[in-house]
């Protein structure tokens, strides 16, 4: 699934920040879901006191599901459902108890057949219940004999999920303001059990029949096509779809609702549709265009046939993840599929395309080829992260996504340098932990190898450009290569020496922390690549051992590793080596690449915050972006300087932050000066404008704050029907909402509003004038908990802020403090304590030696 757009318009996703630890301690207090309870390790009480036969988080191997049949009726006025559950099972060896899956289902009855055709017999099961594990067993009146066919026949009854998982309820408003209600499921990684009892994990794979039951006024939709409906009472229709190949439960999905659809067939005849609510269905061609280039293109690259007869893309008002690849009918939230072609920004057109592409590439692998378990969930999404960059860059060249690769290293590169990140392949049992893993490092942390950036010849089979082919030659052992990138967390820090035309390679762990850490000895094979002054032609090596040293042609001025940020890796320059980059930064920075400038930044301040580098060496080298014009080293610039007044915004040390915000402008002023304020150039010339346009009106710098009234201005006489141009809108809106009577308008017009761009812009300007918005409830452990507990926190830098953290996660015992996302947090805010103690005064010493200069 997608954890999350790749919204560059800011940071941190659209959940409104403004509210604290206050809002937070009513929300992680509300509901403590019931794995919070810690397990016995005696032997389990089920929920009537008998003794559990079955201790552990893991389901027991002895019974094997082949086949489900499901009858689910929701009733959309109730907000209930209803179902009964036949699983058709073979026991592998002979047991009479039968352990699967059931979370808040209320189980009515539960029986076992024996034998096949017409010559069965029931008998009736005793349940027993064991919610701390979502477990519940089947006692069988005497052991399953092996091999035999069985069917188990659960009927039960549950609540529409309030939450955005299992089987849940969703709402939306109409034009004319009316309240609707639909029904969508949401079962990755452990809420299919929601729905139905099943065997709830990833290698218990089985085929499924599905038949919904519904009104006649609503439409239903699962992973495959309808076979047929028939009416069943007075009101009550019973669609039936096609059974499906083997899956695991967690890609089951199913919709009812009253969505429009519109349809195309590829060229091999899969039909494709996308469903929406009906006033928004006429914003799904873009996504229903690129689905079908998108299908059309993996069929070739993977020479494997799509295996379903349709996909059907839905968009869903209330949806918490990106969007999720259940088999045959991935869901999307709205922004993440319906693009307007009059108020969706040129990101949103990238962000669209490549969710789309993330989900396809899913449909084989994950889908087709699925991970034993939760904790290689990185072989499922790094994979498909992949993909999106290597097919977008054939189906939609004009998106030029290479661009953006290097955003999602940097990110993953972020939370892996923290004690508390986990290695790729990472053991996980409870369905919190589970829930926690589909993180950055999860899905980025497969960066570029080289090739993926010259995509000529990538997609013909004869070239091999992966990693591993390219290093073959050498008789290098693959297996073992990987193995200490996927097994151990984190990632290197190379330091490079020059002596002469000896050029010393040393690697230790890179990781972010108090300075006396201890070592942890983990060493990498590294792929290292260099170019140099006297030769701009990719020169490799590969380290394997802690240090080595390789022997220059001759001697160079300067030498870059790493080019164009293709390695998981950060590179540290001894001696003057930093000083030659700079200089050649400042001379012609166009000598290296735009990658290779923005890895240069990024290193340089990830190297301040270990004290390999000093703040001042790291702001010399920033001087150059004055001359900057291209999209990644201007963000990664960004990236790196808008937290540290961030930083001083939380410390009130107004006379510094004022001195810094200014030198940010003044360094980009020519480039601010030289934005048009239309929607021209290519999607990264709009992604630069847009995100350079809003900064400078949020830094208040007048020429583009008073361009920005007179377009609010002339927006709020319209009374909101001007369009304005898509990449200035958030720019505009930010300033229209810095006085009362805009903020007002401005809030009526995102309640009406039916483009869910232009609601997140809105949201986003609302929520910068520290309005106090509604709060958005959370589960523990979910992805977007973990953004608010980091976007809440992590510009935190002072030791009573700490305290107040860490008092307010312990406060809420086991459940909280426990959590990865917490630990991450209170390392975050360890160490920008640690970075502003060391780093505040020479900041203040290095702008006022620099404003002369500037000036």
């Amino acid at each position: 699934s997608s954890s999350k757009m790749i919204s560059l318009s800011i940071k941190r996703p659209l959940v409104t920040m403004s509210f604290l630890l206050s809002s937070l301690l009513m929300l992680l207090t509300v509901a403590t879901p019931s794995w919070c309870q810690r397990s016995e390790t005696t032997s389990p009480k089920a929920s009537n006191r008998a003794p559990f036969p079955w201790n552990k988080m893991r389901l027991p191997e002895h019974i094997t599901p082949v086949h489900y049949d499901l009858v689910i009726h929701a009733n959309l006025t109730t907000l209930t459902f209803g179902g009964t559950t036949e699983i058709e099972i073979t026991a592998n060896k002979p047991t009479s108890t039968i352990v699967l899956h059931s979370h808040h289902l209320q189980i009515s009855k539960a029986a076992l057949r024996k034998g096949a055709g017409e010559r069965q017999s029931e008998e009736l099961l005793r349940v027993l219940e064991y919610p701390p594990q979502e477990q519940i067993a089947l006692l069988a009146p005497e052991p399953l004999v092996v091999g035999l066919p069985y069917t188990i026949v659960i009927d039960y009854a549950g609540n529409l999920s309030e939450s955005f998982h299992g089987f849940y309820k969703s709402t939306y408003r109409t034009k004319e303001g009316e309240v609707r209600i639909l029904a969508s499921t949401q079962f990755e990684p452990t809420a299919a059990r929601m729905a139905f009892p099943c065997f709830d994990e990833p290698a218990f794979k089985a085929s499924f029949s599905i038949k919904i039951r519904r009104e006649p006024r609503h439409l239903a939709i699962s992973n495959m096509p309808l076979v047929k409906s028939v009416t069943v009472a007075e009101g009550l229709v019973e669609d039936h779809f096609d059974v499906t190949v083997k899956m695991s439960t967690y890609l089951v999905a199913f919709i009812v609702s009253d969505f429009k659809s519109v349809s195309k067939m590829t060229k091999s005849g899969v039909k494709v549709s996308v469903y929406a609510v009906p006033d928004k269905i006429n914003q799904a061609d873009y996504a229903l265009d690129a689905a079908v280039t998108l299908l059309e293109f993996y069929e070739d690259y993977f020479s494997i046939p799509y295996p379903l007869s349709k996909q059907d893309l839905a968009a869903i008002p209330d949806f918490q993840s990106g969007a999720m690849e259940n088999w045959g009918l991935t869901t999307y939230r709205e922004s993440s599929l319906l693009f307007d072609a009059e108020k969706s920004s040129a990101s949103s057109k990238l962000g669209i395309t490549m969710t789309v592409s993330h989900e396809l590439a899913h449909q084989w692998f994950g889908n087709l080829v699925t991970m034993e378990w939760w904790n290689d969930l990185w072989l499922n999404e790094g994979f498909a992260k992949f993909m999106e960059f290597v097919s977008v860059s054939v189906t939609h060249p004009e998106l030029k996504v290479e661009d953006y690769f290097f955003d999602k290293c940097f990110n993953a590169m972020e939370v892996d340098a923290l004690n508390s990140s986990h290695p790729v392949s990472t053991p996980v049992e409870n369905p919190a932990q589970i829930r926690e893993i589909f993180d950055e490092v999860s899905y980025e942390k497969i960066c570029p190898t080289d090739g993926t950036q010259r995509m000529d010849g990538f997609c013909s089979r004869g070239e091999h450009s992966s990693s591993s082919s390219h290093w073959r030659q050498e008789g290098l052992d693959v297996k073992t290569m990987m193995n200490t990138w996927t097994l151990q967390k984190g990632f290197p820090l190379i330091t490079i020496t020059v002596r002469g035309r000896n050029v010393h390679v040393k690697q230790e762990h890179y990781v972010k922390g108090p300075d006396d850490a201890p070592e942890t000895g983990y060493l990498w094979h590294v792929p290292l690549t260099f170019i140099t002054s006297n030769s701009d032609s990719v020169q490799r090596f590969l380290l394997k051992t802690r240090t080595d040293v390789l022997i220059l042609p001759e001697e160079v001025e300067w030498i870059k590793f790493n080019v164009g940020m293709n390695g998981y890796y950060i590179v540290h320059y001894e001696d003057d080596g930093w000083d030659s980059l700079t200089g050649l930064l400042k001379g012609t920075h166009t000598a290296i690449s735009s990658s290779d400038r923005a890895s240069l930044i990024n290193n340089a301040f990830q190297l301040v915050s270990i004290g390999k580098l000093s703040i001042e060496k790291a702001l010399d080298l920033s001087l150059y972006l004055k001359h900057e014009t291209e999209i990644m080293p201007v963000f990664q610039g960004l990236n790196e300087l808008i937290p540290m007044y961030k930083l001083m915004e939380k410390r009130d040390v107004n006379e510094v932050e004022t001195q810094f915000k200014a030198f940010l402008i003044g360094l980009l002023r020519d480039l601010i000066d030289k934005q048009t304020w239309t929607d021209e150039g290519s999607i990264s010339e709009r992604m630069l404008r847009s995100q350079l346009l809003l900064l400078a009106c949020v830094r208040k710098y007048q020429p583009c704050v008073q361009k920005a009234e007179g377009y609010f201005r002339q927006w709020q006489e319209a009374n909101g029907n001007l369009s304005l141009p898509s990449d200035v809108t958030l720019a505009v809106f930010a300033v229209g909402a810095q006085n009362p009577e805009g903020w007002d308008f401005l809030y009526s017009k995102y309640q009406s509003s039916l483009s869910s761009t232009e609601k997140n812009q809105i949201e986003f300007a609302l929520c910068i004038t520290h309005n106090k918005e509604k709060l958005q409830w959370f589960e523990l452990g979910s992805n977007s908990i973990a953004y608010m507990v980091m976007g809440t926190t992590n510009q935190f830098s002072t030791r009573a802020r700490l305290e107040e953290v860490k008092e307010f996660f312990s406060s809420l015992k086991e459940n909280g403090s426990q959590l990865r996302c917490v630990q991450q947090t209170i390392e975050t805010i360890e160490e920008n304590i640690r970075w502003m103690d060391k780093n505040f005064d020479k900041i203040r010493v290095w702008l006022q030696n620099e404003k002369l200069e500037l000036l």
